[in-house]
């Protein structure tokens, strides 16, 4: 049975999820901005057709934003990941097999569906359950191979007329879309790329997969070659169901206002060290490498430069997050100087083990390991439990240089004193 392939994805995703709790922004162009509130990262169909870009700064944009009506938020990140995982759980009712791709995309296996039902009546019922349930539109892109799949979203995206759903299971359609499709709007290929082969007279999907696929590994790689066989219909890339486990965790963020003294930047050091730490014990790995850095404004010339990278191995790998902030903080200590304005800092944790798997210290204590795996997990029942939250004391208790977030929406699913109230 040949394999067939769907990608679901969120339409607008975080604009989306802003306007599902405000039924007065119908309508109305919305716009996302970055940490800090620096750039604008996500746009509603509105704004998008207002043609605000996306990544420009939002402050060479403001008066127009304001002439416009445009509503204006700060990345909410909790009531992002809590939307998407609500879609995925119902992605997940409606197919055997799902591999969450992003945040707002999921690859779905469609295998066997058109036995029962035909693929784009199916697609049409993704679209309606997930929107039923979660209030998120969503397209849909069916195909042999993933990468058409990908192709096909992008076109039940872009032609109203599709509905939202694209079935590019027919190869005389599969050619006639890959001729509309210019050779850069293919997933995996990249600006550099896409000019190398414009220069070489592949302009189009359909002139990538009309070409030589021994030429095309020859002269430019294997990956390439396959993403042309996945254009004719061959699938190479198959769902993959499990998450790769992470190799590296980083916690970075740049500053509300620059950082001039070490007690600030200490607080902090620890904040990211803890996000890190949380990170690292979802992945169920300890972590035996830790490093940590700081930026200074490369952009600004009149400045110092300052931008130190220490790291240390730890002498037992660990994911506990007292562990890793002691050693945080000791790696600070040796790379501090004042007289530098810092506006970024961050925390890497590297050289993974599994949970247990890494042999201790002959003259170690045993008992101290398990007493510090029951309180982590009680930290992060309550920290993820939405009903409070405990934290180092070396975290801070006013975050002075937290980023900005002036335009932030409520936490409507994730914080009770974020509810919605019907007056």
């Amino acid at each position: 049975m040949k394999p067939v392939f769907a990608l679901v994805d969120c339409n607008n995703f975080y604009a989306s999820c802003e306007r599902l709790f405000r039924p007065d922004l119908a309508g109305r162009p919305i716009v996302v901005l970055s940490n800090n509130d620096g750039c604008i990262v996500a746009r509603s169909a509105e704004a998008k057709a207002l043609g605000i870009k996306m990544g420009v700064p939002v402050y060479q944009v403001e008066r127009y934003l304001q002439q416009q009506g445009v509503a204006i938020f700060s990345s909410n990140y909790a009531l992002y990941a809590d939307i998407s995982a609500r879609v995925m759980s119902i992605l997940e009712q409606l197919a055997p097999r799902v591999e969450i791709y992003s945040i707002d995309e999921a690859f779905l296996d469609l295998t066997g569906v058109a036995a029962s039902t035909s693929l784009s009546e199916f697609g049409s019922q993704i679209r309606q359950t997930v929107g039923q349930h979660t209030g998120i539109r969503v397209c849909v892109g069916i195909a042999p191979t993933k990468t058409l799949a990908k192709l096909a979203n992008h076109a039940a995206k872009q032609y109203p007329a599709t509905g939202g759903v694209v079935d590019l299971t027919d190869p005389a359609r599969q050619s006639r879309l890959l001729a509309l499709v210019p050779v850069n709007d293919i997933w995996g290929v990249g600006r550099r790329l896409s000019q190398r082969l414009q220069a070489d007279g592949i302009r189009t999907a359909l002139d990538l997969a009309a070409a030589d696929p021994k030429s095309i590994r020859q002269q430019y790689s294997v990956v390439l070659e396959r993403t042309l066989r996945e254009l004719n219909g061959e699938p190479c890339l198959s769902l993959e169901e499990v998450t790769p486990t992470k190799q590296q965790i980083i916690c970075s963020r740049s500053f509300g206002q620059r950082i001039t003294t070490f007690q600030e930047m200490r607080e902090a050091i620890c904040e990211y060290t803890s996000r890190a730490a949380e990170k690292l014990r979802q992945e169920k790995r300890i972590a035996k490498r830790l490093s940590i850095f700081l930026r200074t404004n490369r952009f600004n010339a009149s400045e110092p430069q300052y931008m130190p990278s220490p790291g240390a191995e730890l002498p037992i790998p660990t994911d506990d997050t007292r562990e890793l902030v002691a050693a945080a903080a000791r790696l600070l200590r040796t790379c501090w100087k004042d007289g530098y304005r810092y506006m970024k800092a961050g925390v890497m944790l590297t050289d993974f083990y599994e949970t247990g798997s890494f042999q201790p210290d002959l003259f170690s204590s045993g008992s101290a390991p398990l007493r510090s795996k029951a309180l982590m997990s009680v930290l992060d029942t309550i920290n993820q439990g939405g009903h409070g939250r405990v934290f180092l004391a070396g975290q801070g208790l006013h975050q002075t240089w937290s980023m900005q977030r002036r335009s932030l929406s409520p936490a409507y699913t994730t914080r009770w004193q974020d509810l919605p109230v019907a007056k």
